[in-house]
């Protein structure tokens, strides 16, 4: 190799390792890091509170957990569609991997009225934002406000998946929309993985 050949290869820059698909992953990761931490702030205040509270009401006999529970059930079976989705995809069947997103964003659909009809229930109960009949005050502020982040997170993404059958129908070959999905798939987990937590804490503990 020639001295100007070599002296070329040195300062010619490196390609980047990130490519356009790693880059979309690498947003999300962000994005579901910074989630992770609003809802930590969020499940750290509830437990402040709860534990600074002498008149704090048990939730497991305010809110009960069958319904709840029936609800958590059901969005665990949506991760695991999300993952045959991806699965079906990854072996070129894209009608299958369609429809597994579909069952996903139905699970989270169904997930959402089911919320809906707990609040409206606890809400005739005498549950509100600024009063709960049961003792602390802001016992039923905390409950709206971590549910209902969460829940606007769970119909985000039963948005979010819709938009990507859209995206799997229109892209013929299924490996260009393979990336797309995967990346859908990590959001909806860790929608999960949250809602375990939120479970645990609020309704469990």
């Amino acid at each position: 190799m020639s001295e100007a050949a070599s002296l070329h290869s040195a300062v010619e820059p490196a390609e980047s390792p990130l490519t356009p698909e790693s880059w979309g992953k690498l947003g999300m990761w962000i994005f579901l890091a910074g989630d992770a931490v609003g809802f930590g702030v969020l499940l750290a205040s509830y437990g402040a509170l709860r534990a600074s509270s002498a008149d704090w009401p048990s939730p497991y006999d305010v809110l009960g957990i069958n319904l709840t529970a029936a609800m958590t059930f059901l969005l665990i079976c949506s991760s695991v569609t999300m993952v045959k989705a991806l699965e079906w995809l990854g072996r070129g069947d894209r009608a299958k991997a369609r429809a597994f997103l579909f069952f996903t964003a139905l699970g989270g659909a169904i997930f959402v009225s089911l919320q809906a009809y707990e609040w409206t229930h606890l809400i005739d109960r005498g549950l509100y934002v600024s009063g709960n009949p049961w003792g602390a005050s802001l016992f039923g502020a905390s409950f709206f406000i971590v549910t209902g982040f969460h829940g606007l997170h769970v119909t985000g993404g039963v948005i979010y998946l819709l938009s990507i059958i859209g995206v799997v129908s229109r892209r013929p070959e299924p490996a260009a929309s393979y990336n797309a999905v995967e990346i859908t798939g990590l959001y909806w987990h860790f929608v999960d993985l949250v809602w375990i937590m939120v479970f645990t804490f609020m309704y469990l503990l």
